[in-house]
């Protein structure tokens, strides 16, 4: 069985004809080589085979995430010149709300019973009358996933995946005993799809192996235990936040069938590791890395020790360097920049050409993580170089909050901040300076931030003051704010 999702089982022989219709629907639709596919969708069968149905054409993917505005998901549609939307029901009001702006888009599909909306078309009723699709040759230079990542810019970017770089993660994660998926192996998938860590380092690895995916829809710590004990789950991909809301489940859930625990997207709390060997008898291997590097990095599972507060040694295939400011290895135990390179590195940033050269020095991936060695070789990152934000596993640059928050007509001027948090590893603290003469409350921003953007990247914690403290030139020191020297 592939794929596994609320009544519905999925064989391999059944993805593979859906997969085969969904490339004969993009291609009546004039999808070709070089072409991008959005798709809006959830955890759900529809989402794979229109992934695999594109890439069988030679197009690319761009997976969207669902908790974007219409206002940001117009920015990402027309930054990736998408020819096509494939969006559940649920989101085809967001994609008509900036289809007039949007000049590559030629069709919207829905998925989904029932009547399709004015201006789109039916996924379901286009895939019964699909004629076979064309032959298409595709390469490993060829681009695969447009995955869109804030970075270190308030802009989302396009980071480029070819299919050599999916492949090449795929294989230095099967050369790990511990983490190789084996044809019996049933995986939880309750991370998003839409994001690189659930898309190609568990998907990915699942279909490549011949195993099970469950997928998830809506995260919900009991529901998801429950599909654990009920589909006998021997694999559990998760964030942190996800194992961490794990242990406030009441009761005796049954976890006896899982083998393997992984966690990545954010740093793991050492007590959360600590507390589900305690309570479930099972270690979380702690992995790292980024979309750029399709994604995984490192993982402590290659060393066989589960060390809290690491992010375990480097994949086979994939070199990794600490280096100070200026390129140069720093000396063993001393803090350095975490550098990349190796065949899952991604192709650059769409249409960004500048960034691109600036994330690279010397053929190396610059990452903005600092970490240091300790005396076996393991990775511990303790800083990192940038301002970004990492909100469950997803990346928010401050500049993006302030900038939306400064639009609202009472706010002079504001700064954002990260801030621990045990349930998302990082939250978002906001410092607000109101106009003179107005009286700003910490609502009114919030109903600001609900209106431009997507729910993690509202601040959690909102405070407003009369004044920032800034340094000679007029900077604001983020340092001092975060209580930093």
């Amino acid at each position: 069985m592939a794929l596994l999702a609320r009544n519905r089982a999925v064989t391999y022989g059944e993805l593979e004809d859906r997969a085969r219709a969904a490339a004969g629907v993009l291609a009546a639709l004039g999808v070709g080589h070089g072409d991008r596919v959005a798709v809006l969708l959830g955890n759900v069968p529809e989402f794979v085979e229109v992934l695999h149905g594109a890439w069988r054409l030679g197009a690319a993917v761009a997976p969207l995430n669902a908790l974007l505005t219409p206002e940001e998901l117009g920015y990402v549609l027309a930054d990736a010149d998408a020819r096509v939307v494939v969006a559940g029901r649920s989101h085809v009001p967001a994609v008509l709300a900036v289809r007039d702006r949007l000049a590559s888009l030629e069709q919207i599909l829905v998925t989904g019973g029932g009547p399709s909306p004015r201006r789109t078309a039916s996924y379901e009723r286009a895939l019964s009358r699909s004629d076979d699709p064309p032959t298409v040759d595709v390469g490993d230079d060829d681009l695969a996933v447009l995955a869109y990542t804030s970075g270190t810019t308030a802009e989302p970017r396009g980071a480029m995946l070819t299919h050599g770089n999916l492949r090449s993660n795929l294989d230095m994660l099967a050369a790990v005993p511990a983490l190789a998926e084996v044809e019996s192996d049933v995986v939880l998938l309750a991370l998003p799809l839409f994001h690189i860590f659930g898309l190609n380092a568990t998907l990915g690895l699942v279909l490549r192996e011949g195993g099970t995916a469950v997928l998830v829809e809506r995260f919900d710590p009991r529901a998801t235990l429950d599909l654990v004990a009920r589909h006998r789950v021997t694999v559990l991909p998760g964030a942190p936040q996800m194992f961490q809301a794990w242990l406030t489940v009441s009761g005796q859930p049954d976890l006896s069938s899982v083998r393997l625990a992984v966690s990545g997207a954010a740093a793991l709390p050492a007590a959360v590791l600590e507390a589900f060997r305690d309570r479930f008898g099972i270690t979380i291997w702690e992995g790292y890395g980024l979309t750029e590097t399709s994604p995984a990095v490192t993982t402590t599972a290659l060393g066989g020790e589960a060390r809290p507060g690491s992010i375990g040694l480097p994949l086979p295939g994939v070199e990794v360097r600490l280096v100070d400011e200026h390129g140069a290895e720093v000396e063993e135990g001393d803090p350095g920049e975490i550098v990349i390179r190796g065949p899952n590195v991604f192709a650059g940033y769409w249409h960004r050409p500048d960034d691109t050269a600036a994330t690279f020095r010397d053929g190396w991936l610059l990452t903005g993580d600092v970490a240091y060695r300790d005396d076996d070789g393991y990775l511990h990152i303790v800083d990192r170089t940038s301002d970004v934000i990492v909100v469950s596993g997803f990346n928010v640059f401050p500049r993006e909050v302030e900038e939306a928050i400064a639009l609202h007509p009472k706010v002079a001027e504001c700064v954002v901040l990260g801030v621990q948090d045990e349930r998302t590893g990082e939250a978002i603290r906001a410092l607000v300076v109101p106009r003179s003469g107005e009286t700003l409350t910490e609502e009114e921003v919030l109903d600001r931030c609900r209106d431009a953007l997507a729910r993690f990247k509202w601040p959690r914690d909102i405070e407003v003051v009369h004044e920032l403290p800034r340094n000679v030139t007029g900077k604001v020191l983020r340092r001092s704010l975060r209580g930093e020297r």
